[in-house]
């Protein structure tokens, strides 16, 4: 067997995590190479369908997307995002305009870290991490070289003003669960 017939590929990892027992209510995905599997939680999912049903203000249904499979720069980086908000028209994938992740404890270091690295690079204009264990949420825009130049950060309450980025709304927090 060759080099090149051993070399690893999202679509291989994927097709080996399909037959794998995982239990009903674990997501899945990789991040560098790494498979993670954690629990979906009832405050995570009530986070994620608040702020896509907030979205739907400025998006059509068919331009969201929530825990689909979404291949990312870098090496073997297959990630399945909270919220993807796309522009043009639905079935093109390749505009991300907003990503959402909210955080889990046994993931969270992937979120603040080589996701938001990976996005960054991808150039995705405005990616939110929303941390249900501190209450609070991150905001990052302007990409540009891999990295994120802009960055604030709030407590649940506060309002996600991204009026100014091609989202072009103000997400409400208010009603967003603390874990």
């Amino acid at each position: 067997m060759s080099g090149s017939d051993r070399e690893l590929t999202l679509d291989a990892m994927f097709d080996w995590l399909e037959k794998l027992p995982i239990p009903e209510g674990y997501k899945s995905e990789i991040v560098g190479g790494h498979v993670f599997l954690w629990p979906q939680r009832d405050t995570h999912w009530d986070i994620t369908a608040n702020i896509l049903e907030q979205l739907r203000a400025a998006y059509p249904r068919k331009l969201l997307r929530s825990d689909v499979r979404m291949d990312c720069p870098g090496r073997l980086n297959g990630f399945a995002p909270d919220v993807v908000a796309l522009s043009g028209e639905p079935g093109d994938e390749s505009n991300v305009q907003f990503v959402a992740e909210v955080i889990s404890k046994d993931t969270a270091a992937n979120d603040y870290g080589p996701k938001r690295d990976t996005y960054a690079l991808a150039e995705v204009p405005v990616y939110l991490v929303v941390d249900p264990y501190a209450g609070e949420w991150h905001l990052h825009t302007l990409p540009e070289g891999g990295k994120y130049h802009a960055c604030v950060s709030f407590g649940f309450g506060e309002d996600v003003d991204l009026t100014g980025t091609v989202v072009g709304l103000t997400l409400k927090t208010d009603d967003f669960p603390r874990d």
